[in-house]
């Protein structure tokens, strides 16, 4: 029996949705990771130094000196059309957003995850929802966006981190998985993904054509670069990116729902808190209150679409999240003034209740 069957007989494990990140990363062909600790993320790049892929997949695993230098080496390696990752906690992915930005301008597809603390300032490193505004909305400078994944479990964390890369590659451009505190320190069972070799050479040229490997006895070598020195060119490049995005839009929009079809009253809620707001709905069914959850599973593209059909149904919308609310702009933009839409958070860290939530709904939306 080989290594490769040994591994996929131990499929079912028992850990922490930082961990599951990890193995996800080395199962599916990543060719690097630089990063920086931080909690609450610092078992990824742990994980990663005591698995060693260096010795079996070849992955390369390095602690930079700092988030500014881990991100721009991801942008060296995705450059060069290889599989690169970082990932951190709020306050990292702060000092990554220059980099971050370069990458959309220069085109170039890279995973990062984001588990969450609360902030501003280094905060607290209890959980939090409230890097939504800058990630889905771009955060560093320019006209960008990146497919943005938001993991409830830590199945998900696993799962979300191999759909960033087939998506990043996709499209060309950064997929986040913006994971919570409490997502990325629980443990759960997780069924891994099954190993992927990493591509050859050759494999590169053939998916990613743009990357730079050298110059071919063919053609000139390719150049990676943000920079445009007429404004026209930078016009195209951002009617280039627009159209992506919409593409992005309009094909891999996730979302989850409970208890929707008969629901008069819909709690909108992503990663820790749709976990507290699923058992909100079934408190709230107890009662005789038809309540149901939308989870969306991709922040950006966001499921503006599905709420709009959903306002057209019902007679309110909760938005629940561990920030003063950020996600509940997007959820007003989508329902257009059509029915209420109000919001219910904790801050600092702290995670809402179930109580906590149906009192919301009660008080904010049913009896308002």
């Amino acid at each position: 029996m080989n290594d490769s069957e040994k591994h996929n007989m131990e499929e079912v494990r028992l850990m922490k949705g930082n961990e599951a990140v990890a193995h996800a990363a080395i199962r599916c062909g990543c060719d690097g990771y630089f990063g920086y600790p931080i909690t609450p993320q610092s078992e990824i790049m742990e994980t990663l130094m005591e698995q060693e892929p260096w010795n079996t997949t070849g992955m390369v695993v390095l602690q930079a000196e700092s988030e500014t230098s881990s991100i721009n080496m991801v942008y060296g390696a995705a450059g060069c059309g290889k599989k690169a990752m970082t990932s951190s906690s709020s306050p990292g992915i702060s000092l990554m957003q220059e980099g971050i930005s370069y990458l959309a301008g220069a085109e170039l597809p890279c995973v990062i995850v984001n588990v969450m603390r609360g902030g501003p300032g280094l905060g607290t490193i209890q959980p939090s929802q409230a890097d939504y505004y800058q990630t889905v909305k771009g955060g560093g400078h320019g006209d960008y966006k990146m497919i943005t994944l938001a993991p409830a479990s830590v199945q998900e964390m696993a799962d979300h981190t191999v759909l960033a890369f087939d998506l990043a590659f996709k499209y060309r451009v950064t997929a986040m998985v913006l994971a919570d505190g409490v997502i990325g320190q629980m443990m759960e069972k997780v069924v891994l993904p099954p190993f992927k070799p990493r591509w050859t050479e050759n494999e590169i040229r053939q998916i990613s054509p743009w990357a730079t490997l050298g110059k071919p006895a063919t053609r000139e070598p390719n150049i990676i670069n943000s920079l445009r020195l007429e404004a026209s060119d930078m016009e195209e490049l951002n009617l280039r990116l627009q159209g992506r995005y919409r593409e992005i839009e309009n094909n891999e929009v996730l979302f989850e729902e409970f208890s929707v079809k008969d629901a008069e009253y819909v709690i909108v809620a992503f990663g820790t808190t749709a976990r507290v707001c699923q058992k909100a709905v079934e408190m709230a069914r107890a009662e005789g209150i038809k309540a149901g959850l939308l989870r969306p599973i991709t922040l950006y593209p966001f499921p503006t679409v599905e709420i709009s059909n959903l306002a057209n149904k019902i007679k309110g919308m909760l938005t629940v999240e561990m920030s003063a609310g950020q996600m509940v702009d997007d959820v007003r933009l989508a329902v257009n003034g059509r029915i209420p839409v109000e919001f219910f958070g904790r801050m600092g860290g702290i995670v809402p209740s179930p109580d906590e939530v149906l009192h919301a709904l009660k008080t904010k939306i049913i009896h308002r």
